[in-house]
């Protein structure tokens, strides 16, 4: 039966490009994906699947009931665009100015509807449930994940797996680990707030740029010296504003950055650490400071069971060319709340295109649509395997 539901998935090739294509041109940001639940609405509608619609936001919990007794296992998919003008010359380029699929989540649609329409026709033979999780706002926390689970998206899940189409690796090639695989994303905002003046009389001022230039150098010591070398984090500064003219110094400096960890403990450490250099620095300019901490998404932390049954069992998935257990990877997922509550695993599916390696979120990322099929493979392998278990 599973070679069958295998093949029955590579038939469906054509419709899952045509679908991955069509939520391409119409791109919808996190939050505003009415349209995009709709189509898949539609197409459990067609299939008659029975699910439901707007939880947690737009997100759509579809269910699948087998013909055997077993587990419920739950497979998510994330449905959001980003704010970037697309580059690409493509004829399924975007139609939306602004808006792009610019990290292969239409991908990851397109796939899991594949894995519903293929399983439904072998569903008297399949053990347990499947459960369909299409997850509107990944890209900017609170993000959509933590709504679905409190409005029941996980209500009588045994467990759950997700992957992501990934740019940077190799066509169909699995990556994972056990344990962290990816960081907890954070945000900060950091207000120095000193004193204006004149630009040719610095001494009559509590000067908010300079302490903002120190503060971008010593923050860097936080991780630097402050942290264990062997537990991952970094702490970026991404925006500087203050001032709007070139002789006047202004009254407040603002910095805006992420910090990525994977150990809660050693997020506490840095925002511990953090507090005593900002406060030094301000102290020191007889000034103030303010720090808007906000803890965004948890690590992902893959179950070690689960994990397994790619980085030991992958070999089984038809059309998977290679499997790796890798590193860490400091970018954050929502996709962390599911672990928190459930055992499961997340994993990469390589989607590299051959001479257009363009990183996520960039204005001509793009995928190897070959990719597709192997991650509804990969998907459904989980769901197997933790049925066995």
């Amino acid at each position: 039966m599973w070679e069958k539901l295998y093949k029955k998935i590579d038939g469906l090739y054509d419709k899952m490009v045509a679908d991955r294509r069509y939520l391409h041109q119409h791109p919808e940001l996190s939050f505003e994906e009415k349209e995009t639940a709709k189509f898949i609405t539609n197409r459990y509608d067609e299939l008659g699947i029975p699910y439901k619609s707007n939880i947690g936001g737009y997100g759509v919990v579809a269910t699948l009931e087998g013909g055997k007794s077993g587990k419920t296992v739950a497979l998510r998919a994330d449905f959001d665009a980003l704010p970037i003008q697309e580059e690409n010359d493509v004829p399924y380029k975007s139609k939306v100015d602004g808006k792009m699929h610019a990290c292969g989540h239409d991908g990851h649609t397109a796939s899991l509807l594949a894995v519903a329409e293929a399983a439904l026709e072998f569903k008297d033979e399949l053990p347990g449930k499947l459960v369909f999780l299409h997850q509107p706002a990944e890209e900017y926390a609170p993000g959509g994940a933590k709504p679905m689970i409190e409005d029941g998206g996980l209500e009588g899940v045994d467990a759950v797996f997700g992957t992501h189409l990934w740019s940077n690796t190799k066509l169909n090639k699995i990556e994972t680990t056990k344990g962290p695989f990816m960081a907890g994303a954070d945000r900060f905002t950091i207000i120095f707030k000193g004193k204006g003046g004149h630009g040719a009389m610095p001494q009559q001022t509590k000067d908010p740029v300079v302490m903002a230039g120190q503060a971008i150098v010593e923050l860097q010591q936080v991780v630097s010296r402050r942290i264990n070398p062997l537990q991952p984090a970094v702490l970026t500064i991404g925006i500087i504003e203050g001032g709007n003219a070139f002789n006047v110094i202004p009254d407040t400096t603002k910095l805006t950055g992420t910090v990525r960890i994977l150990d809660k403990e050693v997020q506490d450490l840095v925002i511990e650490e953090m507090h005593k250099v900002l406060k030094g620095i301000s102290t020191s300019y007889d000034a103030e400071y303010e720090l808007d901490y906000i803890k965004g998404y948890p690590p992902v932390v893959n179950h070690d069971k689960e994990a397994n049954f790619y980085l030991e069992e992958g070999e089984q998935i038809p059309g998977v060319t290679d499997i790796e257990q890798v590193d860490p990877v400091m970018g954050g997922e929502d996709f962390a709340y599911y672990l928190e509550e459930r055992p499961g695993a997340f994993f990469f599916t390589g989607a590299q295109i051959e001479g257009h390696a363009y990183p996520h979120h960039h204005p001509k990322f793009d995928i190897d649509e070959r990719a597709l099929p192997t991650a509804a493979k990969a998907l459904i392998h989980g769901y197997k395997k933790f049925q066995e278990s």
